[in-house]
């Protein structure tokens, strides 16, 4: 038995194999302190619970769902849409439901790209976006994000003859794993790019609502002219504490969305009805209560981790979004060995910031998903093992 070719190139899955580790000291009685996956640790908002549990009592909801979506689904969407960015889209061609984020953007790289097509992707970035190229036969290009850039892509670097033969432009603001954040200036900057080269842009908005101190992140579809060549990815997943729920919708530009569409149709029957009535009554029960509590949650860790890592010498900014804090790693170590450091003497999972790209080498990224008291531990053991920076 031969495996295809294509998954020699595809390393494997970052989260994959820190798990795998983290699993094995488990076993050897080490009290894990996971800081590593960005998996919320709340329940749903009590509407979406309730609306799941009538659901799934009923005989309609276990057939076959519509591959796009349900009706209400899609209307839910893009009235949020409308309600959050000002944003008008026909939940008829212009919304599509997903499996969460990952299976849609996967199925837009197979149906836009093929074999030597360019993708211009960020770096540091989501891996599924170079492991999807790879998928799809595709060449990736790949866009530097930088600290002295405020970790933005700089389009003028990338050359002519790239651009020329560029399918898709990847961007995601607020950004994983960075916690960078994007102004409506640089999405004016992206549109007016894309539309000179005639390139699909793809922003990945899976932290569009996890947002602090007053900020809120906007819509690459804002801006005018956006929906003639972007698409925008939305998830519950982080939102709403539906990870496992595996829901999601994309928006934006039509023709992207018959594309995406026709992949889809071959590849799954799309999301259970019962899961598609929850997260209509999450879009539609707006504002949430609970998601306020849960924002004022992550901005205390977030506060709590920033406090604690300065005091061992780190100099941060606490981020604006997402729910990670992006750090350098000490003097003298890399990335990867920094990762294993952490977790084999102070029994911390964190991941490196190498497994993001080329340029998250020199970083490691922690998420604000565990408890106060683990994070406050967390910089205890660190204390107690030396871990300072220098």
């Amino acid at each position: 038995m031969q495996f295809a070719k294509r998954l020699e190139k595809i390393p494997p899955y970052l989260f994959a194999h820190l798990n795998r580790k983290k699993n094995e000291l488990i076993q050897q009685g080490v009290d894990i302190i996971n800081i590593g996956v960005g998996d919320p640790d709340r329940c749903p908002p009590s509407p979406i619970l309730e609306a799941i549990h009538t659901a799934v009592d009923r005989t309609d909801t276990h057939n076959y769902p519509p591959y796009n979506g349900t009706a209400e689904f899609r209307g839910a969407a893009a009235a949020w849409m409308a309600r959050r960015f000002g944003v008008t889209l026909d939940p008829q061609t212009e919304l599509l439901a997903s499996l969460g984020s990952k299976e849609a953007i996967h199925n837009t790289f197979l149906a836009f790209v093929d074999p030597g097509d360019f993708t211009l992707l960020p770096d540091p970035g989501y891996p599924v976006y170079r492991t999807s190229t790879i998928f799809a036969g595709g060449e990736a290009f790949f866009l530097p994000l930088l600290p002295e850039k405020g970790f933005l892509p700089e389009l003028q670097a990338i050359p002519e003859t790239v651009a020329q033969q560029a399918k898709l432009l990847w961007v995601n603001y607020p950004n994983n794993p960075t916690g960078a954040i994007a102004s409506l200036d640089f999405f004016t900057e992206l549109v007016n790019f894309c539309r000179h080269y005639n390139i699909l842009l793809c922003h990945d908005h899976a932290y569009s609502e996890m947002a602090y101190d007053g900020y809120q992140p906007p819509s690459i579809l804002e801006i005018p002219h956006a929906k003639e060549i972007a698409v925008e990815f939305h998830s519950l997943s982080k939102t709403y504490n539906m990870t496992g729920w595996r829901i999601g919708f994309v928006a934006g530009n039509a023709t992207a969305i018959r594309g995406i569409s026709q992949v889809k149709t071959n590849v799954d029957s799309g999301v259970f009805k019962a899961i598609q009535e929850a997260a209509t009554a999450a879009l539609s029960t707006s504002p949430l209560p609970q998601l306020q509590n849960t924002l004022q949650t992550y901005q205390k860790r977030r506060d709590i981790l920033i406090e604690g890592l300065r005091s061992l010498g780190w100099q941060l900014e606490p981020p604006k979004a997402t729910l990670y804090v992006w750090t350098p790693v000490p003097a003298g170590y890399t990335s990867i060995e920094f990762s294993n450091m952490m977790l084999e003497k102070c029994g911390i999972l964190v991941p490196p910031g190498s497994g993001y790209g080329n340029y998250g080498e020199g970083f490691f990224r922690i998420s604000l998903t565990a408890p106060t008291s683990r994070l406050t531990e967390a910089i205890q053991r660190m204390e107690e093992a030396g871990v300072y920076y220098q």
